[in-house]
C-alpha cells in the first residue's frame, strides 16, 4: 500500500468533517487539540454548535462509513483517526477500559507486558554498577545528583543542544527559512517537556523547571521537541501535506489518537538518530558539561548509567497499566516507580499525576520509539537511508499498526 497523493472530493469531505469532530471534542477535554492552525470559521463553527457526545459520535459513525471502500494509505489513516475520537467520546462518557483496550483503540498499538522479576534482574545490573550502602535507588540517584544543570545555566545549555540538533537535522531535511520556535521555562506541570505549535511553521517548546533538569535531558529534550522531534515532525506536515498536497486532517492535532504513537516515536528515536553514542557522548564533554559547570570525566560513567536505566522504560507502561486499572495502589505504584523504574521520590509523584491525566497515552514514548526504530531501520543500512526513511515517516500518513509491514 503506498500513499495516495491526490486531494479526491471524498476524501477532502472527510478530512473536513474530521477536524470539525476533533474541534468539537476539544470542547468537552481541554488537552484534546494540542495544535490547530486550520480555517478560524472551522473553529467558531465548532464553538456555536456545541455539539453533544451523542451527537459527535453519530457524525464520527456517518464520517467513518464513507471510508468503506477507501484502502489507501490517507483513507487508512483517517479511519484510525475517526476511530480514536469515536473511543474518546465514549471514554467521556464514561465508558471504562482496560489499560491496552484503551492503548489499542486511542493508539493503534499495545505495550508488550513485563513481570516485577524481569525488571529486577536489570535493576540488579545497576547494583554492580554503583556499589554501595543504601538501596539501589538511592545510590542512583545520589549519583545523578552530581549531573544536575544549574538553573542559571540551563538556557545556555538547552541552547547549545538544540542547536547541535538543528545542524545534525539540517544535514538531511531541508526546512522553510522562516522555521523558528520560542523556548520558555515553566513550572507546575506533569510533563518535563511541551512542543506547542502554532502553524506558520513556528513553536513554542517549554521546559518544566519543577524538578531537576540533568545534563543527559538536554539532548533528549532537545532533539525530542525541537530538532528533529516534535518541531521538524509539524513543519513537515504543514509544509507537505496541508500546503502542498491540501490534506486538511493534517491541520489538527487531537493528542488522543495513533498520530500520538508516531508523534512521540519519531522524536525519541530523533535521538539516536542524530547522535550516535560515540557523538554523544563527545558532543556532551566537549560542550554541555562545560557550559554546566559539570566534570566531564564523570560523563562515561553517568552514560553508562542512563543505557542500564532505558532498558527500564517499560517499567513506566506496566506500573502505569497496574495502577489505572486498580492493582497497583498508589502506595504501591510509587513504590514501584521508586524502587523498580528507580525515580527519587518527588518524580515518581509527579509520574502518577501524568498517569492519572494521560492514561495510557506513555505508551506512545518507548513503544513508539521501538516502532519507529525498526521501521525505519528496515528502509535501508546506511545513515543516509535512515534519515531519508525517517523523513518519510513523518510527512505521510501511515499509521502504527502499519509500521510493522
Amino acid at each position: 500500500m503506498t500513499p495516495d497523493d491526490s486531494n479526491p472530493p471524498l476524501l477532502a469531505d472527510v478530512a473536513e468533517r474530521y477536524v470539525k469532530l476533533v474541534l468539537a471534542m476539544g470542547l468537552h477535554d481541554a488537552s484534546y487539540v494540542d495544535a490547530y492552525y486550520g480555517p478560524p470559521a472551522w473553529r467558531q463553527e465548532a464553538l456555536d454548535q456545541q455539539a453533544s457526545l451523542s451527537g459527535i459520535k453519530a457524525a464520527t459513525n456517518e464520517t467513518l462509513a464513507l471510508l468503506a471502500d477507501e484502502h489507501c494509505l490517507r483513507a487508512v489513516n483517517l479511519r484510525k483517526q475517526l476511530q480514536a475520537v469515536l473511543a474518546k467520546a465514549e471514554m467521556l462518557q464514561g465508558m471504562r477500559l482496560d489499560f491496552d483496550t484503551e492503548s489499542a483503540r486511542l493508539y493503534d498499538a499495545v505495550s508488550p507486558h513485563h513481570s516485577r522479576a524481569y525488571y529486577e534482574a536489570l535493576v540488579a545490573q545497576i547494583d554492580t554498577l554503583l556499589p554501595g550502602d543504601g538501596s539501589v535507588s538511592d545510590r542512583v540517584n545520589a549519583f545523578r545528583a552530581q549531573f544536575v544543570i544549574p538553573a542559571d545555566k540551563l538556557r545556555a545549555v538547552m541552547d547549545a543542544a538544540i542547536r547541535a540538533g538543528r545542524e545534525r537535522t539540517l544535514q538531511y531535511i531541508a526546512l522553510p527559512v522562516e522555521e523558528d520556535f520560542v523556548l520558555e521555562f515553566v513550572s507546575d506541570k506533569p510533563w518535563s517537556g511541551y512542543n506547542w505549535y502554532k502553524g506558520n511553521y513556528q513553536s513554542v517548546i517549554q521546559i518544566n523547571t519543577d524538578l531537576p533538569v540533568y545534563i543527559d535531558r538536554a539532548v533528549d529534550l532537545g532533539c525530542h521537541e525541537a530538532y528533529p522531534g516534535h518541531h521538524v515532525y509539524n513543519v513537515l506536515l504543514e509544509r507537505d501535506l496541508v500546503r502542498a498536497k491540501g490534506w486538511m486532517e493534517y491541520c489538527i492535532y487531537p493528542l488522543y489518537s495513533p498520530q500520538s504513537l508516531i508523534a512521540e516515536g519519531t522524536a525519541n528515536y530523533g535521538i539516536e538518530l542524530s547522535f550516535t553514542d560515540a557523538e554523544r557522548l563527545d558532543f556532551e564533554q566537549r560542550v554541555l558539561y562545560p557550559l554546566a559547570g559539570l566534570d566531564p570525566a564523570l560523563a562515561p560513567r553517568y552514560t553508562q548509567l542512563n543505557h542500564l536505566l532505558a532498558k527500564l522504560s517499560y517499567a513506566d507502561n506496566d506500573i502505569a497499566r497496574q495502577y489505572l486499572e486498580g492493582s497497583l495502589t498508589r502506595e504501591e505504584a510509587l513504590e514501584w516507580l521508586v524502587n523498580v523504574r528507580l525515580y527519587p521520590a518527588e518524580k515518581s509523584a509527579q509520574r502518577l499525576q501524568f498517569y492519572d491525566a494521560m492514561g495510557a497515552y506513555v505508551i506512545n514514548y518507548n513503544l513508539g520509539q521501538d516502532m519507529a526504530k525498526a521501521y525505519v531501520e528496515r528502509q535501508g543500512t546506511t545513515r543516509a537511508e535512515h534519515w531519508a526513511a525517517f523523513r518519510d515517516l513523518m510527512s505521510s500518513p501511515r499509521v502504527p499498526s502499519g509500521l510493522r509491514d
